[in-house]
């Protein structure tokens, strides 16, 4: 049996360059050899592609030779540089398991599309579309699902934010993984907040927080015909969630907990899994998503953020939502790659 040539690409430029090889360390970890010929293709933080036998936290040690896509969809694959010159290696499949800026804001979409290989995720629109916030925000509002309150900071614009009660939420509008979020509970911590986000984008978003409960839900599909994991729930101890950004992850978050499925009844878990599948659609999102809400007091739902994609890692929320639907991450792959070539 042929076997399916798939090329893992993982690390990037983004401050979620450490979540990715987590991620692409569980990839390798379950993916069935028997069917699946995979190749391994770390980034540097700096941009360089290399090829490696599998990923791990010191993937550069053991890095092979760089490695780059052919724009040429006459090549369909990758350039590996030997010598002086570059031995060809045609794919049938990419995997971006690449979070955050030139991952999934259409960055490695759109070289994908030129070198005409098919891949998994979102394309070019969506991916650009919900990386955004305030995009996502304005589309998902449209479609007539419930947004946060928000406003928009530019460059170095001043906030115009008197008409937003406290606390507000301010963030980087293009980044993940809550890195440069800040709860804010008064106005005199605003700039403090406003100066670390732009860190991570000069494009800052400054919302209304929302009162109520922390769910998401794993989307799996393409069109209508669509996958939802089980709804899971976010317990708060303090602060706000930000499990990737704590010293050791693997062992739990320090001021949340996590339960799939959520500790709601069997009808609002339905309600915000169709409102998921709402959310997806609207977005034009294929492949695959986790769509993060709020579960308001009063019973309304409220979005959060789309990830593109989302985290594969131990602890990561996508594949345990998808494990309580009946997937293990092997079949969660097959599935993936399924939908990719099929399309």
């Amino acid at each position: 049996m042929n076997k399916t040539k798939v090329a893992v690409l993982f690390g990037g430029r983004s401050e979620e360059h450490d979540i990715s090889i987590k991620s692409a360390m569980e990839l390798a970890a379950g993916i069935d050899t028997d069917k699946y010929e995979p190749y391994y293709i770390g980034i540097t933080k700096s941009g360089v592609w290399k090829m490696c036998e599998k990923p791990c936290m010191e993937w550069e040690k053991y890095a092979e030779n760089q490695v780059v896509f052919s724009p040429d969809r006459n090549t369909h694959g990758l350039l590996i540089k030997k010598n002086e010159g570059y031995e060809i290696l045609s794919v049938d499949v990419v995997f971006p398991m690449i979070h955050g800026k030139f991952g999934e804001d259409g960055s490695i979409q759109g070289l994908l599309e030129l070198s005409g290989v098919p891949y998994v995720g979102c394309d070019i629109q969506s991916s650009v579309i919900c990386m955004d916030k305030a995009l996502a925000y304005i589309v998902v509002k449209n479609a007539g699902i419930e947004v946060p309150d928000f406003r928009i900071i530019q460059d170095n614009d001043s906030p115009e934010t008197e008409d937003l009660a406290y606390p507000v939420f301010v963030k980087p509008a293009r980044s993940g993984s809550s890195f440069g979020v800040n709860k804010v509970c008064k106005a005199e911590e605003l700039s403090m907040a406003i100066n670390e986000a732009r860190i991570y984008d000069s494009k800052i978003l400054v919302e209304q927080a929302v009162r109520g409960s922390e769910v998401g839900c794993a989307i799996l599909g393409n069109g209508n015909d669509l996958i939802a994991g089980e709804v899971d729930q976010i317990s708060l101890k303090h602060g706000f969630f930000k499990i990737h950004q704590e010293a050791q992850p693997e062992k739990g978050s320090e001021n949340a907990t996590i339960r799939v499925p959520a500790d709601l009844p069997a009808e609002v878990r339905k309600r915000i899994q169709e409102t998921a599948k709402k959310i997806y659609m609207a977005l034009g999102c294929r492949g695959l998503a986790r769509i993060d809400l709020f579960l308001r007091e009063d019973g309304h739902i409220v979005l959060n953020e789309v990830n593109t994609m989302p985290g594969f890692t131990s602890y990561s929320r996508y594949p345990r939502m998808m494990k309580a639907a009946g997937f293990t991450l092997s079949e969660l792959f097959d599935r993936l790659i399924e939908l990719t070539l099929r399309r």
